[in-house]
């Protein structure tokens, strides 16, 4: 199958692309920069520059790729993260323009599915007191310092579900928890700082944050390509939603680091409120249409079996 990644050298689209070559897929890879081109073209992809901003362009490279599927894993975060919703705009207008325009491109092209990167965060300030489906009703944004966020997810599950609903394409947003895994760049800053002494976690959140691993992700992203009739939306996360407090935890035991310090929820808030207010959710979510639908089957069911690749893979950086 022929497909087009836009945002093939991100967090996501690295491992993604080699798993697709892997499987015998023929890829074209979008990317911001010559270096993107050139990580993409060793690993025997054909890579081309392009910013989803820029309608016109989007347009041109889909048109030229003529894919079957277009992968939509569209982000620009900070490499520290964003703690600041001034941090997550970027990524808000990716999610908002650049989703239309890929939209755009696509339809023209004849592009049959799109399956995108969506996040658990589109939930917003939820406090689930059960597994939460996709077929419920979002509850209200919130407030909060994620409400940007929240709402710009909404916007682009929206636009997709649009192009669903017209029958102009297959779309399917995927609701993925939070990364973690050795390829996750948060986790590797997060084990940094801890051997540095400067790990901190919020005391006093009572919220429960549904995580997956990264190997686990990827394999939910390859179900959504290649099962036949997937539905509009599924949620990507583990068996197990845990408080922050608790993954800190287990993530430096497993990495050998420091143990991880506390401070008062009202302290971290003040430096990182975005986090502080999307770790205060209480998002029990629901993976069973995942796996029913798509057949997807997680390696890693919960933190305590997924936290112990990190091992290995310190192990051989060392």
């Amino acid at each position: 199958m022929k497909i087009f990644v836009a945002g093939a050298t991100g967090t996501l689209g690295r491992p993604l692309v080699r798993q697709l070559i892997a499987r015998g897929h023929e890829l074209v890879g979008l990317t911001r920069t010559p270096a993107g081109v050139r990580a993409l073209e060793a690993m025997g992809v054909r890579g081309v520059i392009g910013d989803a901003m820029d309608a016109e362009r989007m347009r041109s490279a889909i048109l030229d790729a003529r894919p079957e599927q277009v992968i939509h894993l569209l982000t620009a975060l900070p490499a520290g993260g964003a703690p600041r919703p001034r941090g997550l705009r970027p990524t808000n207008r990716l999610r908002i323009v650049g989703t239309a325009n890929l939209l755009r491109g696509s339809i023209e092209a004849g592009v049959r599915r799109m399956v995108a990167e969506s996040f658990a965060g589109v939930y917003g300030a939820a406090t689930f007191t059960h597994r939460a489906t996709e077929r419920e009703p979002l509850p209200p944004a919130g407030n909060g310092a994620f409400r940007e966020g929240a709402l710009a997810l909404r916007s682009m599950e929206d636009q997709l579900r649009t192009a669903r609903d017209t029958r102009q394409m297959e779309t399917v947003a995927l609701r993925i928890g939070f990364l973690y895994g050795p390829e996750a760049p948060a986790t590797r800053m997060l084990i940094q700082q801890a051997r540095a002494g400067w790990l901190f976690a919020p005391r006093g959140l009572t919220g429960l944050s549904p995580f997956v691993h990264i190997d686990d992700a990827i394999s939910a992203i390859i179900a959504a390509i290649e099962k036949p009739s997937p539905s509009v939306s599924y949620n990507v996360v583990d068996d197990e939603p845990v408080k922050l407090e608790s993954f800190l935890d287990l993530l430096v035991q497993a990495a050998g680091a420091r143990r991880v310090k506390r401070a008062p929820g009202w302290l971290v808030r003040l430096t990182a409120p975005l986090l502080v207010d999307l770790l205060s959710a209480r998002l029990l979510l629901s993976n069973a249409a995942a796996k029913q639908e798509l057949g997807w089957r997680l390696r890693y069911p919960t933190i305590r079996e997924g936290l112990q690749t990190l091992r290995g893979a310190i192990q051989e950086a060392a």
